[in-house]
């Protein structure tokens, strides 16, 4: 490989498929998905999140793994074909539409063809399709829609550079946590920071858990009643003698 053969971020390189060994510690990927969506999101400082709209094409799917990117036009899936050469075992494919697009963009083959792969999963700013195929098979995907409208092979666009889903930027080799209350993204780079703060609270939260269950109320666990008063939030009685 030349220096000119070689992608950077900051220059100017057109439409590329860049071949990307870029990981997290899988320690670390593991530790996120055991966590979930919503102990990761708030662990990196409620950041990270991919936005509302995708959603699981069936319930109870749950993957952790590293990003491999694509930016696709709108309509067409033919970098989605291309991007399946640089994906591996525990890997998720991550698609952004380079504008709003609902169109089925991927379904039962293109899984077929990652799943020979390895590849754990789809997150996919688009629509999809055959999803009575799909969930028989018990390939998880993300997507902003469910649209059986077709798609057409004959746009450029790029592999493996940083793309933009909902409010967050996904890079290659990011950390992947989908499930069923969406999609988070964590940095590589701090992926072992993220899990030992996910972890602590975790914790945390299994002491609440069993304070709740015990009936302590959670005005009292939080210590929310002085930020009651603060506020001016007043208690009154209720006059028996008034309906209502």
């Amino acid at each position: 490989m030349t220096a000119s053969d070689r992608y950077e971020p900051s220059r100017t390189h057109g439409h590329v498929i860049v071949r990307s060994a870029a990981a997290p510690p899988a320690d670390a990927v593991a530790h996120l998905g055991r966590q979930g969506v919503a102990t990761v999101h708030e662990a990196q400082g409620r950041t990270g999140l991919l936005g509302h709209l995708l959603r699981p094409i069936y319930p109870g799917a749950r993957i952790s793994g590293r990003a491999v990117t694509v930016s696709a036009p709108p309509g067409d899936n033919l970098m989605i074909h291309a991007a399946v050469e640089q994906t591996g075992p525990g890997d998720v494919l991550v698609v952004a539409s380079t504008s709003p697009s609902t169109d089925g963009a991927f379904g039962e083959l293109l899984a077929t063809s990652l799943r020979a792969r390895g590849v754990l999963g789809l997150v996919i700013d688009a629509g999809c399709r055959d999803v009575a195929a799909l969930t028989g098979m018990a390939f998880p995907v993300w997507s902003r829609a469910v649209s059986a409208q077709g798609t057409v092979k004959a746009s450029p666009g790029s592999v493996n550079v940083p793309i933009v889903l909902g409010r967050a930027c996904v890079r290659p080799g990011d950390v992947i946590v989908a499930d069923d209350d969406g999609v988070v993204v964590v940095p590589r780079e701090r992926a072992r920071e993220v899990a030992a703060a996910g972890a602590a609270r975790q914790a945390a939260e299994e002491e609440r858990r069993r304070q709740l269950a015990d009936g302590v109320l959670g005005l009292d666990i939080y210590q929310l009643r002085p930020l009651l008063d603060r506020l001016g939030v007043r208690y009154l009685d209720a006059d028996p003698d008034v309906p209502g």
